[in-house]
């Protein structure tokens, strides 16, 4: 009898785990996320793609160029009524090298309230940034004292991709707030989820919105990173800038949405013919990135070109949409970050280097992977741009090509664009890509390197890769 009654409560925590465990991945999402904008017709002057990049030359000295993070100091000082911030890392760091981005950012933000308090400020954070409370950063002190509404993202109400780890979390630890100071900080880390956009939407004196989406974090350790975005006016901001304020709301934010809107911008149905001084925009967020992302790869035929500059690649769904494109005669090549960062929960080489080898190995060779050099930074891009006969489609923002990002777990934001081939745009895009991929920098400067310098066709990683993608073990 006593037997029974411990395989009894047994069966039914187990019950009770996997129930928890179920409903916190398929929940409902919040309001604000899981976007796809319809399509939306703009001028070319209308959008741009800007970039971060950090190479060395042939002595090993630094050669940085950056324009995203200027352009993000210029949108701010020329807010009119408001500005929505909505970025993962905002943190000073003593003795970091670089720019001291997160000091430039709360410096603009602080004059732009002294010398205009009427100029409204909204600011979402992933609450990593204090150490899920634990800590407290003192910009933070700072810019809330001078009007700044400043949101720490509540995590909870976002899908569980550490399943396994945060339904038991939830039974147990959670049921009393948790263990409080670093031990829990670094138990609510194990989750792996974040508040993982990096949006800046402002409007100017005439009322025309601008949105900056991209995948810089005004973090003081992160100044140096390769990154790339694309600003957008008009109607595509104005999805964005609803997004925004929706998930502010399903965070805590309780202030009042009045003064964070601008008059209706024109937009343009997609079904009329594109102009080389056009671009078709769409904003798609978290889940409906992948879903445009693999509907794009999927359509590339015989001749077309797709190529991806990336931080991170382990979507299983992304990974084979790639090697049935190559079998497809579609040219593909990758660059990716060699992945030589590892952390307390990602192993150095993860994910990149087992999964760029899958795809080299069952492609055939009709795959092309190189690496981006880094010298202590990293290639933390999310870019694609598949190009065909009549058009080309850009794909840029802050979802890294991972389960995590692309599966409706962490919030994420991107937008795409429709060009035809002789589009400006189109065009810079192709010069970026070719010049890293080609190496066509000063003499001596290589950003990037060939594919045999970090490939790992261990399948040991590979099988451990899988794992820890699959069952989200780790942060990737």
């Amino acid at each position: 009898m006593k037997r029974r009654r411990v395989r009894a409560v047994l069966a039914a925590l187990a019950a009770a785990w996997i129930g928890v465990a179920l409903w916190q991945t398929h929940k409902l999402l919040p309001a604000g996320m899981h976007v796809a904008s319809p399509m939306c017709t703009v001028p070319g002057a209308d959008v741009a793609l800007l970039t971060d990049l950090t190479a060395a030359d042939a002595y090993g000295h630094p050669v940085i160029r950056q324009s995203l993070r200027d352009a993000e100091l210029r949108l701010i000082s020329g807010a009119a009524h408001f500005v929505v911030l909505d970025v993962e890392r905002f943190t000073q760091a003593t003795g970091a090298s670089g720019r001291s981005v997160a000091a430039e950012l709360t410096e603009a933000l602080l004059t732009l309230r002294r010398t205009r308090p009427e100029v409204r400020v909204l600011l979402i954070l992933d609450p990593a940034n204090e150490d899920y409370g634990a800590t407290h950063l003192p910009q933070l002190a700072l810019l809330s004292a001078a009007g700044v509404e400043v949101v720490s993202a509540n995590l909870a109400v976002l899908r569980d991709p550490n399943f396994l780890y945060s339904a038991l979390a939830r039974l147990s630890l959670r049921w009393w707030g948790g263990p409080p100071g670093q031990l829990g900080a670094w138990l609510t880390e194990l989750d792996f989820k974040a508040a993982h956009r990096k949006v800046l939407i402002v409007d100017d004196a005439q009322g025309r919105l601008s949105a900056l989406v991209s995948s810089a974090n005004p973090d003081d350790r992160e100044s140096t990173w390769s990154n790339a975005g694309v600003r957008v006016s008009g109607g595509p901001a104005d999805v964005l800038l609803r997004s925004e304020l929706a998930l502010a709301r399903e965070f805590g934010w309780h202030g009042s949405a009045a003064g964070f809107s601008a008059p209706a911008a024109a937009c343009r149905a997609a079904g009329d013919t594109l102009q080389a001084d056009e671009a078709r925009v769409q904003v798609l967020t978290e889940g409906a990135t992948r879903q445009a992302l693999v509907e794009q790869i999927g359509a590339a035929s015989r001749g077309d070109d797709i190529e991806l500059a990336l931080f991170r690649l382990a979507d299983r769904g992304v990974i084979e949409a790639l090697l049935e494109a190559g079998r497809r005669g579609v040219r593909v090549r990758l660059i990716l970050d060699p992945s030589e960062d590892a952390t307390v929960h990602t192993p150095l080489k993860f994910p990149n280097q087992p999964l760029a080898s899958e795809l080299v190995a069952r492609s055939g060779g009709s795959v092309q992977v190189r690496w981006y050099r880094t010298h202590g930074e990293r290639f933390h891009v999310a870019l694609a741009r598949i190009a065909g006969p009549g058009r080309v489609w850009l794909l840029a923002g802050s979802a890294n090509f991972t389960r995590r990002s692309l599966m409706d777990y962490n919030t994420e934001a991107d937008v795409s664009l429709e060009l035809t081939r002789e589009a400006p745009l189109a065009e810079a895009s192709r010069d970026y890509f070719d010049m890293l991929w080609t190496n066509q920098g000063a003499p001596g400067t290589e950003y990037t390197a060939d594919f045999a310098v970090f490939s790992d066709p261990s399948q040991a990683d590979y099988w451990l890769c899988r794992l820890l993608e699959g069952g989200g073990l780790a942060p990737f």
